[in-house]
């Protein structure tokens, strides 16, 4: 097979859009601002929070507005991110980012209304995908059922995926994202046998072909990366049980190799210390194996006395970074195993969605964020770089 033959999109949740005009304002200043650099074809991967999905279903007259605002400036939309419910720009989202999770009716209807929307937005013969959350975090509370309350969702969801089609002729499908420390995090550990507990629910219904046609994976090569995930393989056992990938994000993660030893790569680290994201971080230890800690904290990195996470062969932290970085001065990225995702990923006899996700600028230590046109440079730069890797493994 071969890559998407879509425009690569770029996902803006990097840009605030808490009403319509705000997003509108981020593709008029930004994305048309990127795709006019670019000079190339671009999709907008759309974030569109709860309050603008609400808004924009709300009249016709809003729906066309923002379908307009996309004509305009020679932009499609064939992929939403329906990943953060709220304000995804707060001061601090940390692990509020995976409420409401699965089990609530909230998650359900606001995807449903995700789907409406990118139903009316779809290019001529394109079909669509949403991304949403891994279930649930595992650091926020939940209860004993659920696992089978949001399987039970799912199965929900796929059915209004299916009646979409049948009424609209547009098919999308909807892309869990697994992410450390969530429900769905490991592909191994824990992608794969819920999965195959949704299947076994869906079969006893009845609609087992439904959920396996609209219910699969976004594959965020920054996550199962940072869990030192064998990425290849990792892929190889979702083909394996029939889960289907619909759409990859190539994003890369930060990495520090021998923390212990390293001062330089540790003080440079310090920089990516902030208030606003959740930084899970994984350690592999000498015997291969792994240790985690929910957050990237100052206190770890300057800890006197090593203990086993320090000793660690490495850290991978999650905090997206370009993806045309090897290094960030003495510190590495997970880039090697961005080429290895996608080399697999074109060997898959479908395409999945191909779409750039660095919401990480507004807070990155470079100052890259500092100004509307150095961002657009910046996130132009990304996306060359994007191209070019494709067209490197093509």
């Amino acid at each position: 097979m071969t890559f998407s033959t879509l425009p690569l999109s770029y996902c803006t949740n990097v840009h605030p859009g808490r009403t319509l005009q705000e997003v509108t304002d981020g593709i008029t200043e930004y994305t048309a601002e990127v795709r006019r650099q670019l000079d190339a074809p671009m999709s907008a991967g759309l974030w569109l929070a709860r309050s603008v999905a609400t808004e924009v279903l709300q009249s016709e007259a809003a729906l066309d507005q923002l379908a307009q605002t996309l004509w305009q400036h020679d932009l499609n939309c064939y992929t939403l991110n329906a990943f953060p419910y709220g304000d995804f720009h707060t001061d601090r989202v940390k692990e509020q980012v995976y409420l409401p999770d699965w089990t609530t009716r909230d998650r359900l209807t606001y995807t449903q209304d995700c789907a409406h929307i990118l139903s009316q937005l779809l290019p001529e013969g394109a079909e669509g995908s949403i991304s949403t959350v891994p279930l649930g975090g595992r650091m926020n509370p939940s209860g004993p059922e659920f696992h089978a309350t949001c399987f039970h969702q799912l199965i929900q969801m796929s059915g209004f995926l299916k009646n979409l089609f049948e009424k609209t002729g547009r098919k999308i499908r909807l892309a869990v994202e697994p992410e450390p420390l969530c429900e769905m995090s490991s592909i191994p550990d824990d992608v794969v046998p819920q999965f195959k507990m949704l299947f076994e629910m869906a079969d006893a219904l009845s609609c087992l072909p439904n959920v396996q046609e609209y219910i699969g994976i976004c594959f965020d090569v920054c996550h199962q990366a940072v869990v030192f995930e064998e990425v290849t393989q990792s892929i190889d056992q979702l083909e394996d049980i029939g889960v289907r990938i619909n759409k990859i994000h190539i994003t890369n993660a930060i990495e520090l190799l021998d923390p212990a030893n390293n001062k330089a790569g540790r003080e440079a680290l310090l920089n990516y210390v902030e208030p606003r994201y959740l930084h899970q971080t994984y350690a592999r230890l000498a015997d291969q194996s792994v240790v985690n800690r929910l957050d990237l904290l100052a206190a770890d990195i300057q800890q006197h006395t090593p203990d086993e996470f320090m000793s660690a062969e490495a850290w991978r932290v999650h905090f997206h970074v370009p993806v045309y970085a090897d290094k960030l001065g003495p510190l590495q990225t997970t880039r090697k195993d961005l080429k290895a995702a996608l080399r697999r990923v074109k060997l898959l006899d479908y395409a999945p969605h191909l779409e750039v996700e660095t919401y990480t600028w507004p807070v990155m230590p470079d100052g890259s964020q500092t100004s509307e046109a150095s961002l657009s440079a910046q996130i132009t730069t990304e996306l060359r770089s994007a191209y070019d890797l494709l067209r490197e493994l093509s």
